[in-house]
């Protein structure tokens, strides 16, 4: 039943829309198959491979080849034709390594959504409609619709109406994956279909059960996509040396100093309304175990104050805290015989604390395989020195070093989903950010300047990493996004 790519033979003899599902072998996709099979369309499957080194997953077999016999039982299942294409030199170029360029400069990239704009909906849908297809399908919990709005001509300026596709959180609030859609274009939506975005996944499972896909039990993919679950450190170093450097615990009398975090502290004590309160520079969590941010009612600052910040004044803002602590060392004599040795004086403003095998490995918040103990609470990464290779570090998730509340996007990094509805230079505005996938929907004002444009949360955000894309949402509607 399975065909090779060059078999172009598909013909749209019956006058349907022909609709290419992207069947992984996943409960989701094989669903949104099955959907649009019952809804009328002349649907066929296409698998692709991605990846072929099953040595750098940690189970250490070919986690494709297994997804590949699922998905083909699926397409017989359903009755569908089922092709194949290998796309893993695309991924490798396009993805795998802007990965390791990007963490080799010490910034955090999203595999999944330079996934979705380089392959699924690009590469991939070359290849779809190379096979006849008008449409591409995926099993992404999100929704999408299409409305006719105003904008102005260009050179003309006049008035005209135009159709511009929308595309919405989905109705299932714990898979939402709008996020990784983020940086798809009109072009790519105009030809996109999401048949799951409005089913929640116990009904996913439900249908896969009813109509006795292979799928219906098999469990979500975790770890890179279409990589698999692996050890990013050990996948990172096919390209990336090791090279060791030293752990710094930053303690909190480094802030009383510093002239960067004393500048955002007083920059936001001034946009507040109330500029007597406190300004909060830490996030809240309900506890040590569960980092829940807590509920703020309405924003804290005033928009004409944010307005009247200059484009350097922002740059500023958004710019981390960087360390720089210098250690001496002293001499001592230990022991009976009096052995001379050397130590580093204690400094009120951090501790070496312990050694790794790379500043580029390591990715601001994380706190798994530090190997660093001696300590009450979690430590966390809240900073990464590529050019000294130094990693620095904090105890607990209020540490200071942890929470930032204003972030830049470069005006090259900007991706307005909604064209209509780009912000011009100058332009204040009120929308919901989110800065990481399954992350809750943050209350920020988004300021468009020459320089970027910049997010200011209305409560600080832990973690905050470059690299990462942050979303801008109208309620549930996503509009556009950028690099941290």
């Amino acid at each position: 039943m399975t065909n090779s790519l060059q078999q172009s033979d598909n013909v749209r003899d019956n006058g349907k829309i022909k609709v290419c599902i992207g069947l992984s072998g996943g409960v989701d996709s094989s669903v949104a198959a099955l959907l649009l099979k019952q809804q009328g369309y002349d649907v066929f499957a296409l698998f692709m491979q991605n990846w072929h080194d099953a040595s750098t997953t940690l189970h250490g077999d070919c986690e494709w080849e297994e997804d590949r016999f699922v998905a083909e039982m699926v397409a017989r299942k359903i009755g569908i034709p089922f092709y194949f294409v290998d796309l893993s030199k695309e991924y490798r170029e396009r993805v795998v390594d802007y990965m390791f360029d990007e963490y080799a400069k010490g910034r955090t990239p999203n595999p999944d959504v330079l996934c979705n704009r380089e392959i699924k909906f690009a590469a991939f849908m070359e290849c779809a409609e190379k096979l006849g297809a008008d449409m591409v399908a995926t099993g992404h919990y999100c929704r999408k619709d299409e409305v006719m709005v105003e904008v102005n001509e260009p050179g003309s300026g006049r008035p005209v109406r135009r159709k511009v596709y929308r595309i919405f959180a989905g109705s299932d609030p714990n898979k939402d994956q709008s996020y990784f859609l983020c940086q798809l274009t009109q072009e790519q939506l105009a030809k996109s279909m999401f048949p799951i975005g409005d089913i929640v996944k116990p009904e996913v499972r439900r249908l896969a059960h009813e109509a006795d896909l292979p799928s219906a039990d098999k469990k979500d993919s975790q770890g890179i996509c279409f990589v698999g679950k692996v050890d990013l450190p050990t996948f990172l170093q096919q390209k990336l040396k090791p090279c060791e450097g030293e752990v710094v615990e930053v303690y909190d009398a480094y802030y009383d100093m510093d002239p960067q975090y004393l500048f955002v502290k007083e920059t936001l004590q001034h946009l507040q309304k109330d500029e007597s309160a406190d300004v909060q520079m830490i996030t809240d969590y309900i506890s040590e175990d569960k980092a829940t941010p807590v509920h703020h009612e309405g924003c804290p600052f005033s928009m004409e104050k944010i307005a009247a910040l200059g484009d350097e004044q922002l740059a500023r803002l958004a710019e981390p805290v960087r360390y720089d602590i210098r250690f001496e060392t002293e001499t001592y004599r230990s022991g009976k015989k009096h052995v001379k040795k050397t130590r580093y004086r204690e400094n009120p403003y951090g501790k070496i604390v312990g050694k790794h095998d790379g500043a580029q490995f390591y990715t601001i918040g994380q706190r798994k395989g530090l190997n660093i103990g001696g300590h009450k609470d979690s430590i966390f990464v809240i900073e990464t020195d590529i050019d000294r290779n130094i990693i620095y570090v904090g105890e607990g998730h209020t540490h200071k070093g942890l929470s930032r509340s204003c972030l830049r996007v470069l005006p090259e990094e900007i991706h307005w989903i909604r064209e209509d509805m780009a912000m011009e230079i100058g332009e204040v505005r009120r929308y919901k950010v989110r800065i990481r996938y399954r992350q809750p929907l943050q209350d920020a004002t988004v300021i468009r300047r020459a320089n970027g444009l910049f997010i200011l949360f209305d409560t600080p955000q832990r973690g905050i990493t470059p690299g990462q894309f942050a979303v801008w949402y109208d309620r549930d509607e996503m509009l556009g996004s950028g690099v941290i």
